[in-house]
């Protein structure tokens, strides 16, 4: 029996190029063959998708990292997890060429295997670059599942929709691939560059630039383990990818010579013609990624063992009851501060309806000194970071908000969009700490950052500045204030004095944090419903509380029917029940007894 032509690993444009030769061979004979694959699979995917889910080849794939870099091949399978930080349009290229009287395909990589016949019939197919960047905040202990995801969150991937051209991306194709009648690389100054380039720098040497330079991108920063990516993506409507979304990315690892030419140095007028999306991208400092397939990730596929309960209520109650007990030690026994924090800690943005963001739930726990925050808020932050996979504690002063760079903005020149602390992906919790603030003058631009916090707290929406207009995103962030008095820059849904009894230093095992990450992630994630019979049942109540306190409004009463949610979900229940609701409205009662009392 004869073995495959080609290696999914080592050589995965064999897979591409054979399955398009094939598609190409079986096509009718009236129509234009290549035209018929533009912007379509022709079978490729399909290969690779069950290469890799249905024979266990996932395991086998590589990922994009510090480590990894150093031995990685060009034309290799990898895969790259990452946060969408900037879409940089559509690049033409140079899709299929006809060669005598055979279609072949550069479909997934920079540039031809073999020479580009002179004149030869050639389709320009299209495709969309995302920059990708290490999620902000994420967490050391964060790991790449090795189980193999579902194929029905799996997907091809391209643009479809026509956007802004890369520099002189038709003519640089064609340039690069042509070669001479002697099989040497033409005359072209691109050509001569790419020949001088492939002869001087091997693989080890353009991956120790990339461990000196990655991570010095105005784009954003993450875990210096993992540098940055550019991906370019073939076959999905662009609308699928969104800016802050996190993808897994496994396609082809290709280094492109000419990027890491400086331009001056090309005599080629068509590069004074078009933008270069990627000149500020180097493939020195950015590696590239042909992506074949791609997946949303949720906090699930960032555990190192994801555990599989049914029925979940069963065994969430005796992991809530033990998440509890922890947290509650490190609030110095504080039990209604940790009663309230996991509430806060399984909340999420479930819909957003006009200005108003359903499911969000910000604390504010007051009583907080300088001297108090080093211990309490040490290891309150330390245990987030702990549970959480993508954190970020600020530090709130008067010379931060006036000098820190919170809102992403495009520059225009460049065509790229800037990174600012607030670029973050959804799930992300943030833990400010307000005991450092001191009084004094807010110049523009510290009003400007005061704004934006207490819109992404109030409004969960981040604005961005597009230097010509401003544009809203949804965001899905946590927000926990530690303050001395209530915070009046953020206004969180719920303030809480802080009352610890006693100093206790605990730490967990492995096995209780897998499970505590496994929980918070399985029950934040969870549905809730309504039975008809307890919305009538709510409906009684909630007229019932208002008569009793005269004070309560819409806001509150919609806050508790938020609160409502998430205990059911932190019991692992999917359905609204009287006793849940009864136990929201005793902790309010609690609650609010503490805010009298300190008011005293």
């Amino acid at each position: 029996m004869v073995g495959l032509p080609y290696d999914f690993l080592a050589n995965p444009l064999g897979a591409v190029r054979q399955t398009f030769e094939k598609a190409v061979a079986s096509s009718p004979t009236d129509v234009d063959p290549a035209a018929i694959f533009r912007g379509k699979d022709w079978g490729a995917v399909d290969l690779f998708r069950d290469f890799l889910f249905e024979k266990g080849g996932l395991a086998q794939v590589p990922s994009i990292d510090s480590s990894s870099m150093r031995w990685l091949q060009p034309n290799t399978l990898v895969r790259f997890r990452g946060m969408v930080q900037d879409m940089l349009g559509n690049e033409l290229y140079v899709g299929a060429f006809k060669d005598g009287s055979s279609w072949r395909t550069n479909k997934f990589t920079d540039f031809s295997p073999i020479r580009l016949p002179p004149a030869c019939e050639t389709q320009l197919w299209e495709r969309h670059l995302v920059y990708c960047v290490p999620v902000p905040g994420q967490n050391s202990w964060v790991t790449e599942t090795t189980s193999t995801p579902s194929t029905q969150n799996v997907s091809s991937s391209t643009s479809q929709h026509v956007g802004k051209r890369g520099r002189g991306s038709e003519d640089e194709d064609m340039n690069l691939n042509v070669e001479s009648d002697n099989g040497d690389l033409g005359s072209s100054p691109n050509a001569k560059k790419q020949k001088e380039h492939e002869n001087t720098c091997s693989s080890s040497c353009l991956s120790d630039d990339l461990m000196d330079h990655g991570n010095d991108s105005v784009f954003g920063s993450g875990d210096s383990n993992y540098p940055t990516c550019l991906v370019k993506i073939y076959d999905l409507p662009e609308s699928h990818l969104k800016l802050n979304d996190v993808f897994e990315f496994i396609g082809i690892y290709t280094f492109d010579p000419v990027l890491a030419v400086h331009k001056d140095d090309y005599d080629d007028p068509m590069f004074d013609l078009f933008e270069d999306p990627t000149v500020d991208l180097p493939p020195s400092k950015v590696p590239r990624l042909h992506c074949l397939i791609c997946r949303k990730l949720d906090t699930q596929d960032f555990l190192s063992n994801p555990l599989a309960f049914e029925p979940l209520s069963n065994v969430a109650r005796g992991i809530r009851e033990s998440l509890l007990s922890h947290l509650t030690a490190i609030l110095g026994n504080d039990e209604l501060a940790a009663q309230y924090l996991l509430l806060h800690l399984l909340s999420r943005v479930r819909a957003q309806v006009d200005v108003m963001s359903v499911g969000k739930l910000s604390l504010n726990l007051t009583g907080f000194t300088r001297e108090s925050v080093s211990i309490f808020g040490h290891q309150l932050t330390g245990v987030i970071q702990k549970l959480l996979p993508f954190t970020q504690d600020i530090t709130l002063t008067l010379d931060y908000l006036n000098t820190a760079t919170l809102q992403p903005r495009r520059n225009n020149k460049t065509g790229r969009l800037v990174a600012g602390v607030l670029q973050l992906a959804r799930g992300t919790h943030v833990t400010i700490n307000e005991t450092c603030m001191q009084s004094g003058t807010l110049s523009s631009n510290g009003i400007d950052n005061a704004r934006l916090l207490k819109n992404l707290l109030e409004l969960q929406k981040v604005e961005y500045d597009f230097e010509y207009y401003k544009l809203e995103m949804s965001a899905d962030v946590q927000l926990l204030i530690l303050s001395e008095a209530k915070s009046s820059i953020l206004p969180a849904d719920l303030v809480l004095p802080f009352s610890p009894r006693s100093v206790v230093s605990i730490n967990a095992t492995i096995e209780d944090l897998q499970a505590w990450r496994w929980y918070l992630a399985t029950m934040r994630s969870l549905p809730c419903s309504i039975e008809p019979e307890m919305n009538l049942m709510l409906q009684d109540e909630m007229v019932a509380s208002m008569q009793e306190d005269k004070s309560l409004g819409c806001a509150e009463l919609n806050r508790w029917l938020t609160m409502t949610e998430l205990i059911s979900a932190s019991f692992g229940e999917k359905n609204f029940s009287l006793e849940h609701w009864q136990m929201i409205k005793e902790l309010e009662r609690l609650r609010k007894d503490r805010l009298k009392e300190k008011a005293r």
